[in-house]
This record gives structure tokens, C-alpha cells and sequence, in this order.
């Protein structure tokens, strides 16, 4: 344990590199614009859609309108303090929360979760969860499904894409005019992108396509209001520009067309057409609009950065979307829930910590679920909750008063919707929530789960730089429960 809380200790501060800039640094904004528009109409979005039009052409089964939305806990939420308590323990294991009924006979959560407890007939706990090997800052191995990726201990491991990149690429967005994969991201090293794969599967970055409430890294609203403003074009280019630069290499390919003797010019050109008004069109627009949402819809999810955002992954998936991952995290370093104690700024410890955080969570989650089932989209849209690993089943940890430190052996999670079956608790800790006692549930599980649901076969493989095939589900199965 020693060992364990010293290696955090210099993660925790020195890891922060608070001089150093990280992830993606974008000068200006036309940088931002190319990144962006990258993830939105990318290098394979004509492939995409070539290869969506063979497909209904031959007719072969076309990817259904199918999303999932990962609420990401960057930093580790403790188990124990959350969805796997343990209230006949002692004070240093139970911790300082007590304990609430839910509509699953003899389960038993937070008493900061009421809302949960009230409806998680209508959802699945997994409380078996293996988290050894995950980590964070990068928070990879989970978003990857690949135990592999955990860049501290392989220098290969930022290049396993992630498991939305690999939707993004065989099962694509549900409509066109949207991007397949996007993501709401406080810091790079919170989000998995395409690695392998290119970087046309990479993430579209939200936050420039919305107006979002600006926090401080420890949680507090300035009252200001960034972003919106990604698809106002540069000054002096507006759509019939981008049309009149699309004539003009029109005309250039004219030149190529007599040399094409299968036709496949004309067919590439009407996919790029496509692709060029996936820019240019409303639909993304609109979806990243919240100003269009109904008033009462707007207060019911509630001003707070990650109910807006909360909401907007609701309007994407609607719209179009496939996989939208939202960092609930306000600070970039290692994440918000990665609450090691009172005395360890800026994340505190379970009671000041975690504490605020799980009302909040409650509202959010609970309300995005409902709003999805009212709107019929529940039986399409998977919902998945959880970080990168559990805590210590002892408190005051690293000289804190009440603070967990990071504990991979077991952890908990929680789905809803997809259409999978609910209303079920899989897997247990061991009495003390320091060890899986039963069911045990891998990130190699998780990314079986997620492509079955897509429909998309587990032997699907990808080349690495060296061309050598490598499988997007390594050592996991589905998790056939949800399927029963």
C-alpha cells in the first residue's frame, strides 16, 4: 500500500506539468477549424459513404441507427462510495456515506444516489469489474478495450484506437451530415482517439461547436460562455465559396474522367459532394444548437457544464451520432474523481470530494436516461457510466483524512438502455470491495459488448504500422447477460 500511494503521490503533482502544454495545441483559428472539420467530414468520409452505397446495392444489412454514450468519471470514482457500498463494515472501510433501498430487492447504493435507486430496474450494475493494468493521464485501456494500452508501460500503446474510433470506422454515423464519434474533452489525455486506425477516426472536439459555461479547473462557474462559433466560417468564406471550390475541382477531374473506364470518378464525386455538404449543411448545426431545445427541456437537465453537455449527447445521438463520450472532469490534469484526499488539492478526498459530485451525477445521468426512454430511444441508445478503475477499500489514504487511492482490482460500472436487459446486478466484490469475488467483467468484455451491439464482428481486425493485422477484441467476450 506504501509503494502504491508513493507512486501516486508523484503522479498526482509532478504529472500535472503545469507549465508544459498538453494534448492538442492549436494556434489559431483556422487550426481549430481543420482539426475539427477533420473529425467531421475526414479523409475516409467518401470511402464511408462509397462503401454504405455498395453494400445497399448488393443488398447486404445496413448498420442501424444504433449510439452510445459513455459518461466518462475521469479519475477513478470509488466503488464503495458509489455503486458497491458496504454499510455493515467498519468506518474506515464503509466510509462516511450511508446507504439507500433501490427497486432491486436487498441492493443497496449511495444515499447521494436516490434517483438511481429509484430507477435501477431500468438499469444493470457490474460490480465484478477488473480494472488492473487501466490507469489514467492517458486514460486509455477501458476506452481501447485493450489491456495493452496503458502508455506507462508500452511506448505502442497511444496508437490502439479506441473503441468509439472503431464504431466510427465499420459501423459509421446514422446519418449523414454528422460526424460518427465525438467527444466533449477537458484534456487530451482523458479521451482515447483513433491511433492505428488514422486520424480521420479521431474524435470531433465539441466544445468549439457549442455554447458551453466555462469553469474553473476546481468546479466553479465564471459566469462566461465560450465556444459556438466552429462552424462560422473564416471571414471571406462562406458556403457558396466552399461550392465554388468544389466546381473548380469538379473541372480538374473532368480531365481524368475519359481515362475512368469503370466509372469510378463519377461515383467518387458524388460521395465527396456528400461529404462537402456534411460541412456545409445544417444538420450538425442545428444538433450543436441547444438554443433550439425547448425551454422547459433546458431546465429540466439544468444550466450546470455537464447537464448542457448531457443534453447535447442526447441531440447528437438523435441527430446522428454513433459513440459521444463526455469527460465529466473540470480539472486537465489525472480527472475530477480521482479523490485522494482533503489535503491533496485540487480533488479532495470522499466526504468534500466526492460528495458534491454525486448529487450532480445523480441529476444528469438519471435525467438523460429518462429523456431517452420518453423519446423512444432507449431500446437504440446504450448508456455506460464508470472511470478507469475503483479506490482503496481503506480510507485516509497518502496522509488524508478520507481520501481512496487508485484500486484496480475491482471496480463497478453502470448501463442502461441499448435494449439489453436491466434491472439486474452482475458480478460482486468480496465483503471488504477489495477483490472481485464473482463475475468477473474485462475491458476486452466491455469492447465485445459495445461492437456486438453495433452489430460489428468481433474477428474484425486492423493493420498496425507494420502491416500486421491486429483484432479490435482481444481476450473478451460479450457480456451475455445483457443479451439474455
Amino acid at each position: 500500500m506504501a509503494q502504491h500511494g508513493t507512486e501516486h503521490r508523484r503522479h498526482a503533482f509532478e504529472w500535472m506539468r503545469a507549465r508544459q502544454r498538453e494534448g492538442l495545441v492549436v494556434w489559431d483559428r483556422r487550426g481549430m477549424l481543420k482539426v475539427s472539420l477533420a473529425g467531421l467530414a475526414g479523409l475516409s468520409l467518401p470511402e464511408l459513404l462509397r462503401r454504405r452505397a455498395e453494400a445497399q446495392a448488393a443488398r447486404k444489412p445496413m448498420p442501424t441507427e444504433r449510439s452510445v454514450i459513455l459518461l466518462w468519471m475521469a479519475g477513478g470514482p470509488s466503488h464503495i462510495d458509489t455503486f458497491d457500498p458496504k454499510p455493515d463494515r467498519p468506518y474506515e472501510n464503509r466510509g462516511p456515506f450511508g446507504v439507500t433501498a433501490t427497486r432491486l430487492p436487498g441492493v443497496f447504493l449511495c444515499e447521494h444516489l436516490p434517483r438511481h435507486a429509484a430507477m435501477l430496474d431500468r438499469m444493470t450494475l457490474l460490480r465484478g469489474v477488473d480494472a488492473r493494468r487501466s490507469n489514467h493521464e492517458p486514460n486509455k485501456v477501458f476506452q481501447t478495450g485493450n489491456l495493452a494500452a496503458e502508455p506507462r508501460t508500452n511506448p505502442e500503446a497511444e496508437k490502439y484506437p479506441a473503441i468509439a474510433s472503431v464504431v466510427a470506422k465499420h459501423h459509421g454515423a446514422n446519418r449523414p451530415g454528422m460526424p460518427p464519434y465525438v467527444a466533449f474533452m477537458k484534456s487530451r489525455s482523458h479521451i482515447a482517439f483513433a491511433g492505428y486506425l488514422g486520424q480521420q477516426y479521431d474524435p470531433f472536439i465539441a466544445e468549439r461547436a457549442a455554447r458551453l459555461p466555462v469553469y474553473t479547473l476546481v468546479g466553479e462557474d465564471t459566469g462566461k460562455v465560450s465556444g459556438g462559433d466552429l462552424f462560422r466560417l473564416p471571414e471571406g468564406l462562406d458556403f457558396q465559396r466552399l461550392q465554388d471550390r468544389r466546381s473548380l475541382l469538379e473541372q480538374f477531374d473532368r480531365l481524368h474522367k475519359s481515362l475512368d473506364q469503370e466509372g469510378r470518378m463519377e461515383a467518387f464525386d458524388a460521395f465527396r459532394q456528400q461529404a462537402i455538404e456534411m460541412v456545409a449543411g445544417p444538420r450538425a448545426r442545428e444538433a450543436f444548437d441547444l438554443s433550439r431545445e425547448p425551454e422547459r427541456v433546458r431546465d429540466r437537465y439544468g444550466k450546470h457544464l455537464w447537464c448542457q453537455q448531457a443534453l447535447l449527447a442526447r441531440r447528437l445521438v438523435e441527430a446522428g451520432v454513433a459513440f459521444v463520450t463526455i469527460d465529466l472532469s473540470y480539472h486537465t490534469a489525472s480527472g475530477t474523481w480521482d479523490t485522494h484526499g482533503d489535503n491533496i488539492p485540487p480533488y479532495g478526498g470522499i466526504r468534500k470530494g466526492l460528495g458534491p459530485l454525486l448529487p450532480l451525477f445523480d441529476h444528469l445521468h438519471t435525467t438523460l436516461v429518462q429523456d431517452l426512454e420518453e423519446r423512444g430511444l432507449s431500446d437504440h441508445v446504450l448508456v455506460i457510466a464508470m472511470g478507469e478503475f475503483g479506490r482503496t477499500p481503506r480510507i485516509g489514504t497518502q496522509g488524508s483524512s478520507d481520501g481512496r487511492d487508485h484500486w484496480p482490482y475491482v471496480m463497478s460500472m453502470v448501463m442502461s438502455g441499448g435494449g439489453l436487459r436491466h434491472g439486474q446486478v452482475i458480478g460482486a466484490s468480496d465483503r471488504e470491495g477489495a477483490q472481485i469475488a464473482s463475475r468477473p467483467v474485462t475491458p476486452g468484455d466491455l469492447a465485445a459488448t459495445i461492437y456486438r451491439f453495433f452489430g460489428i464482428p468481433l474477428d474484425t481486425t486492423y493493420l498496425d504500422s507494420r502491416g500486421r493485422p491486429r483484432h479490435v477484441v482481444e481476450n473478451g467476450k460479450p457480456i451475455e447477460e445483457l443479451f439474455a
